[in-house]
């Protein structure tokens, strides 16, 4: 409570330290910049050349730094709720599976390349679902887009059903800037949440040679106890990082930009729950880890020709990651003679990707206007899995022989290459008509390792059982106590080349977009999505706990998505009223699914017959007055399996006409009030809220046994998340007070679909009151 008072204090003081001179100003003067329309042309770069956003025949969402900061947003989850049509799947820090449009057949995508691929700048940084990928901090970006339906043309394989872009602020070649965001936050009376942000941008040579440099940290202090640990607030954050950026302009038609970036995020535990547990609690035998450092070092060269701008752009990017978890949840009592046991999984990850892409998008003034280009990338990932028991309960069942808490070790490596060619070519017929058509064809090649060594540790003199036979067995003796077992045979792992899995075809894409007034833009599009074949690590295998369970299939192969869409964007009094709709039929076939063996919890990916997901999603904004800011934005959604045989049914668990993992209905509503406490001081009032439909958290039926329904299965609850916030500023300094989910709500966001996990329910974090001081903003 002590901790509660002297936060409250602190907030209190620091909003009255900008000097209001309230008294003396007339309550009907207003501030210079709340005379302007805040409704100014958004311009965009989804087509790869900047274009208003009402005028791109795309469904797309756009977020400013000035917007992100005012609603609070530095992470994936804010853009997740705020825009129209999608959802932010995120058990924990550092796991991200967005959802667009309804494609997706579980919240968790094990094994899967994302259907949504996000890039930061020219890098994709969206990978396979059970990996991490590392939470972005959202300071200094020029903005952030969102590209509702498949974006294949233009951004690859993985942008089956959208893309998110970050874009990040060039070196400002000519004049000096700096800025600083500081975010204090207290949920509940001990949960302290820090962040701290800052940029500084210095010219070097006047119009040719600038730098700039941001950096930041965050320390939040979690809000869940560990039961099984013992730790108040395990799921601490602590995330720092920064990026460095030199832009060399040399002449006016050249730019040479480089840029380097780190960032280690550390979670102390993960953050869902066990709601039978009681509110806010948790439980594992250690802190489950999922923790990333990613270095990224980019070169970015642009040349103005008179007809075009070429952009060559290549990115190394290092990434480590860990995804310590327990699984304890797999052998529940009573399911064995030996159940519960110690069981867990400390896997290491280390990625390294490099990626080119060379674009040439046209400046012509004609009718034509073209973008064409080639893409090339390399990944290499190490996953060394490393299967643990614990030394109390090696202990309390009298097993030894093991050198450490581990009895099974195994190293492996995947390698994957993409190399693609893409273009679009757009023809005006007039200034209110225009037709576009696009192609992107590529190979894409995926292959898995075992490389030699590791081991499996079994008991020679126990009927040579390893750990987990063993383990679940629970043999006893006339005594009653547990036999002994001594694990004295190391058996390595021999080397194997995985089935090098292949897979090309093209991307398409075509639009007719007309406009019959200046202030309204229709359009109908018609594209095609696909993602990478997936080989499953442990294709071929049989479980080592039932040998009748479900062999391991070699993996899956590419799935196809065709989406119809016509929508119509509209501008009107200068920006002060705008409206975008968008009406979108989906068919999705071959569709790749992620499934886990019953008997062990072994992921794998397999693909099954085909979907329909159809919607609606619009957008509005109003000026109504001086001061004033509405917005609205919804979305509705029906997506459901329509073809299944019942060999793919057997192996999934799905059912025909089963609804996919996305709500049927979903939507945003903001107000703000901008006023001045002084002829140099405004202050703005917000309200923002969001409301998210229940899903289905998977498939209803057992993998294997298609008869049986589904242990983990589920639905999340609909939800409502309600912030407020109100700030001033003077001058280059500015205050915010907020509150984030001000009805404290505790909902089910959230449900993993596999077994293994006790904690397998996440939550919005609990009620947070703060304060964000910032400067040159």
């Amino acid at each position: 409570m002590m901790r509660a008072i002297l936060f409250a204090s602190v907030c209190a003081g620091a909003l009255i330290a900008i000097p209001a001179d309230a008294a003396a100003q007339d309550a009907a003067d207003t501030a210079q910049h709340s005379e302007e329309p805040r409704g100014g042309d958004i311009i965009v770069t989804a087509t790869r050349r900047e274009e208003r956003i009402q005028d791109v025949p795309l469904s797309i969402s756009a977020y400013s730094q000035e917007e992100l900061t005012e609603k609070g947003i530095v992470g994936y989850e804010g853009i997740g709720r705020e825009t129209p049509g999608v959802v932010l799947n995120k058990p924990t820090a550092n796991f991200n599976n967005f959802t667009a449009r309804g494609i997706a057949t579980n919240g968790y995508n094990a094994n899967l390349q994302s259907s949504v691929a996000i890039y930061i700048d020219e890098l994709p940084v969206s990978t396979i679902g059970n990996t991490t990928v590392v939470d972005p901090n959202l300071f200094d970006v020029e903005r952030v887009e969102f590209l509702r339906g498949p974006q294949g043309t233009l951004f690859g394989s993985g942008s089956l059903s959208g893309a998110m872009r970050i874009l990040q602020k060039s070196p400002d070649l000519n004049d000096f800037d700096a800025s600083v965001l500081v975010d204090f936050g207290l949920t509940g009376s001990d949960s302290l949440r820090q962040r701290y942000n800052a940029m500084v941008n210095v010219p070097l040579v006047n119009d040719r040679l600038a730098v700039r440099a941001v950096g930041f940290y965050r320390h939040e202090e979690g809000y869940l106890d560990n039961v099984g640990t013992g730790v108040h607030n395990s799921n601490t954050l602590v995330d720092y990082g920064g990026r460095v950026t030199l832009k060399w302009q040399p002449t006016d038609r050249l730019s040479i930009k480089l840029l380097g970036s780190y960032e280690y995020s550390n979670p102390r535990d993960s953050s869902l729950t066990s709601p039978s547990l009681g509110r806010n609690k948790r439980v594992s035998d250690e802190p489950d880890r999922f923790t990333g450092k990613q270095a990224i070092a980019n070169a970015t060269i642009d040349y103005e020709f008179d007809f075009a701008k070429l952009t060559s752009s290549s990115t190394y990017s290092d990434f480590d990651q860990r995804f310590y978890v327990d699984l304890a949840g797999t052998f529940q009592p009573g399911s064995f003679a030996g159940a519960p046991i110690a069981f867990g999984l400390d896997a290491d990850g280390y990625d390294k990707v490099f990626v080119q892409e060379t674009r040439l998008a046209s400046t012509l003034d004609g009718p034509f206007q073209f973008v064409v280009g080639g893409f090339y990338l390399n990944r290499r990932r190490d996953v060394d899995y490393f299967y643990r028991s614990n030394p109390a309960f090696l202990a309390a069942r009298n097993m030894t022989g093991l050198p450490d808490k581990y009895y099974q070790k195994q190293y492996t490596h995947s390698t994957s290459e993409e190399l693609a060619g893409f273009g679009e070519l757009t023809y005006r017929f007039s200034d209110n008509f225009w037709l576009t058509g696009g192609m992107r064809y590529g190979e894409i090649s995926a292959q898995g390792f075992t490389e030699a060594g590791g081991y499996l540790a079994t008991a020679s003199g126990f009927f040579n059982l390893n750990y987990l036979q063993a383990a679940l067995a629970g043999l006893k003796g006339p005594t009653g106590a547990y036999l002994p077992v001594n694990f004295d045979t190391f058996t390595p792992y021999a080397a194997v080349t995985g089935i090098k899995a292949k897979g090309s075809k093209p991307s398409w894409k075509a639009s007719a977009t007309f406009k019959p007034s200046e202030s309204v833009t229709t359009y109908a599009t018609f594209s095609t999505g696909f993602r990478a074949p997936i080989v499953n690590a442990f294709a071929g295998r049989a479980s080592v706990v039932d040998a009748n369970d479900i062999i391991i299939p070699f993996g899956a192969s590419s799935d196809d998505l065709k989406s119809y869409e016509i929508g119509a964007k509209g501008r009107w009094l200068g920006g002060r009223v705008s409206i975008n709709t968008a009406f979108y039929l989906i068919d999705w076939s071959n569709i790749q699914t992620q499934a886990n063996r019953v008997s062990d919890s072994v992921q794998f990916a397999t693909n099954i017959g085909a979907a329909r997901s159809k919607g609606f999603e619009f957008e509005i904004g109003v000026i109504p007055a001086t001061g004033w800011a509405i917005g609205v934005n919804g979305a509705y959604n029906d997506s459901k399996i329509t073809k299944l045989t019942p060999a793919e049914a057997a192996i999934s668990g799905a059912v025909l006409g089963h609804r996919l993992s996305a709500p049927r209905i979903q939507g945003a509503a903001y107000l703000a009030y901008t006023f001045n406490l002084a002829s140099d001081v405004p202050a703005t009032f917000a309200v923002n809220a969001q409301h998210i439909g229940a899903y289905n958290s998977s498939f209803p039926n057992t993998p294997g046994n298609p008869n049986l329904p589904l242990a983990t299965f589920g639905k999340t609850d609909a939800y409502s998340n309600v912030n407020l916030s109100f700030g001033i500023k003077k001058g280059d300094l500015s205050a915010q007070l907020y509150v984030e989910n001000l009805f404290d709500d505790h909902s089910i966001t959230y449900i993993h679909p596999e077994a293994f996990l006790n904690s397998r329910f996440g939550t919005m974090r609990p009620r947070t009151f703060g304060i964000r001081l910032g400067y040159g903003l």
